[in-house]
């Protein structure tokens, strides 16, 4: 993912909600199922990490990327960690050209 892909993801999420919350129990099984649900429906979603989540929320974004597959970390800010896949199915999201 280029870097105007992702300056285009991130002006997009700006206006987003966090849809999920991690806390204490940090990535459970359960979490992970709820990103990948969330995904089935939008392509760009929020999530927002406790104070009390074991790990960071950069940390817990790039679990959370690693561990779904074709999710791309756009970006943390503070606690709060936007993620990204795109749906072979619907092109909602049209994202700059990587030669641009």
């Amino acid at each position: 993912m280029t870097a105007k892909q992702r300056s285009h993801l991130r002006s997009l999420a700006h206006q987003l909600k966090p849809i999920l919350h991690i806390g204490k129990e940090g990535i459970t099984d359960t979490a992970a199922r709820a990103v990948e649900d969330a995904f089935n429906t939008r392509e760009l979603l929020k999530v927002k990490v406790r104070e009390a989540a074991p790990m960071s929320a950069a940390a817990t974004g790039e679990a959370l990327a690693a561990r779904i597959s074709d999710a791309h970390l756009v970006q943390t800010i503070g606690r709060t960690v936007v993620l990204y896949r795109a749906d072979p199915e619907k092109t909602g999201i049209r994202l700059p050209k990587a030669t641009d």
